[in-house]
């Protein structure tokens, strides 16, 4: 095939796009900040700048056939002149403009007619009021309205002073006010749409969250077969409203009732999606490139009957590999460990995941299976759990 794709990052989602890459014939250009990044191990040419320089994306426009994106870390203002010039973006910038800012998909999914958690804009609010609007009432979720990541600028506050704080410790930060939604489950799916309208749509999977970072997706045919239907419905209407090129990644709270009210979307491929890599015929990497380089569709069918992924994240300051963990978690049945290469841990960062694959036909114990193999993962992970 020959082609080059580029990518504006060069994290651990680029990093799991290498396999793929190179089974596909590909070339991957990648931009990133640093040489330490763990993209640039699996990058046929790295440009090495920050991700929202413009100028460094016109150098990598150079080197590819299509650039594509793997956060939304960028300017789209400035890469506005490219795509005038002719520079192929996948997904086009026009797709990506209402998405990048939480309080603009809002009232994109509001315009939409899709069910989303009540929301306000809280950035033209005077820094000394922290009450909160008469519609609202305590607990509430502050989100940062531009790049906020694992956990990072989402806030779950129980109080005005918990408010008050928020906003005297991020005093340039404009916000988005939100509902506390009492959920039963977070859930999520990966979509793709191609060049000819055609979309396919991963499995809905459950995503189980700590302090707002995910820690688990959990694979298994225990979702309602009405809520999958919303959820495939409410992808397809996003992907197709936005003529989108390329995966998103869709975040649901499901309610009591059984609704679904959409949290988020991911303009790319996501964590909730990472246990495609061993679960499925095609990967969300695979299906990225595929879509961005006008292939047709990979098949999502399933190759086990449930999955478990776990994140490994930071729990100490620290630049260990971890070695010996890691060596205990390959010793898992049917166990695949990716590692990211990233030289620092921190509290928090995604360092590597664990996906363990499942076979059996009966929902219930696959669930208690998965349970069980999340905690043994887990008491091998962290300190605080194995003492």
């Amino acid at each position: 095939m020959g082609q080059r794709v580029g990518v504006v990052g060069g994290g651990q989602l680029a990093w799991m796009m290498g396999k793929a890459a190179h089974d596909l014939g590909i070339d991957l250009v990648v931009q990133t900040p640093k040489r330490s990044d763990p993209a640039v191990a699996v990058a046929a040419e790295t440009i090495l700048d920050a991700i929202a320089n413009a100028e460094a994306t016109a150098q990598l426009a150079q080197q590819c056939d299509v650039i594509t994106f793997e956060n939304e870390f960028v300017d789209l203002e400035a890469l506005g002149s490219l795509a005038e010039q002719g520079v192929k973006f996948a997904p086009r910038l026009s797709a990506l403009a209402p998405l990048l800012d939480k309080y603009h998909q809002r009232q994109f999914f509001r315009n939409l007619g899709i069910a989303t958690p009540e929301f306000e804009a809280w950035g033209d609010r005077s820094r000394s009021d922290s009450s909160l609007p008469p519609s609202f009432q305590f607990p509430v979720v502050l989100k940062a309205r531009r790049h906020g990541y694992d956990g990072q600028g989402t806030h779950v506050l129980r109080s005005a002073n918990e408010v008050q704080s928020v906003l005297d410790n991020q005093p340039e930060v404009d916000w988005l006010l939100e509902a506390f939604v009492p959920f039963e489950r977070e859930l999520a799916v990966m979509a793709a749409r191609f060049a000819d309208g055609s979309v396919v749509v991963y499995p809905v999977v459950e995503t189980q969250q700590e302090n707002q970072v995910c820690c688990r997706v959990m694979v298994l045919p225990d979702v309602p077969t009405d809520v999958a239907q919303q959820a495939e419905a409410i992808a397809q209407t996003v992907l197709n409203e936005l003529e989108v090129i390329g995966i998103f990644g869709f975040e649901f709270f499901l309610t009591a009732e059984g609704r679904l009210l959409v949290n988020e979307i991911a303009p790319r491929t996501h964590n909730s999606g990472h246990y495609t890599l061993d679960a499925c015929k095609t990967s969300q990497f695979e299906q990225q490139l595929r879509a961005v380089c006008g292939l047709s569709p990979g098949s999502i069918q399933m190759c086990c009957a449930g999955a478990v992924m776990v994140n490994l994240l930071g729990f100490e300051l620290s630049q260990s590999d971890y070695q010996e963990r890691r060596t205990a978690l390959e010793r898992i049945a049917n166990a695949h460990v990716y590692w990211y290469g990233k030289t620092e841990a921190r509290p928090g960062r995604k360092l590597g995941h664990v996906t363990v694959t499942l076979q059996g036909k009966n929902s219930s114990k696959l669930r208690r299976n998965a349970d069980a193999i999340a905690q043994d993962v887990e008491s091998i992970w962290y300190p605080s759990v194995s003492s």
